[in-house]
């Protein structure tokens, strides 16, 4: 296990290796360009193929912000709007997506609404009449609403016997309290039942607006050809919305260990306290504390004590989630019932462990090399340019954020590192769900109710 391991290691560094050398983040030129309303957009040029990626976001527009008992509103309008526009129904919209090999899809997360466009050239007016259309005149015929809305409660109904969505939904609302946070994005059976089509244009009237508006473009096309398009995809929603904020979430200060039992054969382990948010001038020291935590894959201390030396788990990792109202450091890690005692065990030691020692000269060093390393794999199609460029419009990081990247992560120290997890990581708060049958394991925080 482990010879092979470091062989994939090896191989992946190597790789990693090759792609530093062309480094695409130092090579790709972003333009801004501003459309005759005062839409922004920026853009990537890449004439190699004759087709274009766009990826948009409203801000200020996600599932946390469905009103109170309208759970899964956004996330309903997300799988609607390309089922029938202005003199279009579904089957006639559908069609032309798929004659026309035209892809256009939307999305929704707990803070934005978001969508995203890949067309050939040749197609590029139809696709954009038909986006256009999708964003100004949503049909929410019937038979598609209600066909949407069954799909919605079978994937519901489905994933509420699943052990990592429950572990979720109970981690959710453990550390969330009543936050907006603690509902899931896609609503509960009975707040789906309640959606009205006046629910869901009322969404659109709301969110969709000019002022919220993040738009990134790749592919073959102009600045000039730009500008026009953005007027005809855009340039028909109104300049303004109103305006809606959600609270910051206030933590427990405390954490809790919180079992959900289940009769299966492995439990699913959910664990987190609160984090750093994006905006935090010390994030590159907390991005690279996690990678070595556990966000680095087969190279976290995580991955190494709890799979690698003990063989508990066949994974374990943590994450980052910058939210600027409710910033998490989180993980997930499964394994056997009568080990989920000694895995718990290794995590708060090396929770504690690096809350009280940092981290060391070599840790750093190959997490900065992995880090930077691995960067130019997120340049590997024009559509995760363009999401890439959409995500650094939302966190306000600049066109010269791609130049910088490699500097801001070299420049964290081991004592900025240890600064950092010494500010940030608490053992005490840490908050744990199990979902399975643990043996000898103690819970220290009840089971909240919830509906799915």
């Amino acid at each position: 296990m482990i010879a092979s391991l470091r062989i994939f290691v090896a191989v992946f560094v190597f790789i990693v290796a090759i792609f530093s050398i062309f480094t695409p983040a130092s090579a790709v030129k972003i333009e801004s360009i501003t459309s005759s309303s005062g839409i922004t957009a920026w853009l990537v040029r890449d004439p190699s193929i004759p087709l274009i990626s766009m990826n948009f976001i409203f801000r200020e527009t996600g599932a946390s912000l469905d009103p109170e008992g309208k759970g899964g509103r956004a996330n309903m309008v997300s799988a609607l709007l390309d089922e029938g526009a202005g003199d279009l129904d579904s089957q006639a919209f559908q069609r032309q997506l798929e004659n026309q090999s035209i892809q256009l899809s939307f999305n929704v997360d707990q803070d934005s609404f978001g969508g995203s466009l890949k067309t050939l050239n040749k197609y590029r007016d139809s696709a954009i009449k038909l986006t256009a259309l999708a964003l100004t005149k949503p049909r929410f015929d019937k038979d598609a609403v209600e066909r949407i809305r069954a799909q919605i409660l079978t994937g519901l109904k489905s994933r509420s016997s699943r052990p990592g969505y429950i572990a979720s939904r109970v981690w959710s609302k453990a550390i969330y309290g009543k936050h907006a946070y603690a509902r899931p994005t896609a609503g509960t059976q009975k707040s789906v039942e309640g959606l009205s089509v006046e629910d869901l244009k009322s969404h659109v009237l709301e969110s969709f607006s000019r002022d919220r508006l993040i738009v990134s473009v790749v592919g073959d096309m102009t600045a000039s050809e730009l500008k026009p398009m953005l007027e005809k995809v855009f340039g028909g929603l109104p300049a303004k919305g109103p305006r809606r904020k959600i609270q910051n979430a206030n933590f427990r200060s405390k954490g809790a260990l919180i079992v959900v039992k289940k009769d299966i054969p492995q439990s699913v382990v959910i664990f987190g306290q609160k984090g750093v948010t994006r905006f935090d001038p010390n994030f590159y020291a907390a991005y690279v504390m996690n990678h070595i935590l556990g966000g680095g894959s087969f190279t976290s201390r995580l991955y190494n004590e709890v799979r690698e030396k003990r063989g508990l788990a066949y994974s374990v990792y943590t994450y980052l989630s910058p939210r600027p109202i409710a910033p998490l450091l989180a993980g997930r890690l499964s394994t056997e019932n009568d080990r989920v005692v000694e895995s718990l065990r290794v995590l708060r030691e090396e929770w504690q462990r690096m809350a009280v020692e940092g981290v060391s000269d070599a840790e750093l060093e190959n997490a900065k090399k992995f880090i930077n390393g691995s960067f130019p794999l997120r340049f590997s199609s024009s559509d995760r340019i363009a999401r890439l460029l959409a995500t650094l419009q939302y966190y306000q990081l600049g066109p010269d954020y791609l130049k910088n990247r490699r500097h801001l992560i070299n420049a964290v120290s081991v004592s900025q590192v240890k600064q950092l997890a010494k500010r940030v990581i608490d053992t005490e708060a840490l908050t744990i769900t199990v979902v399975g049958d643990p043996k000898g394991i103690k819970a220290t925080g009840k089971v909240p109710l919830l509906d799915y």
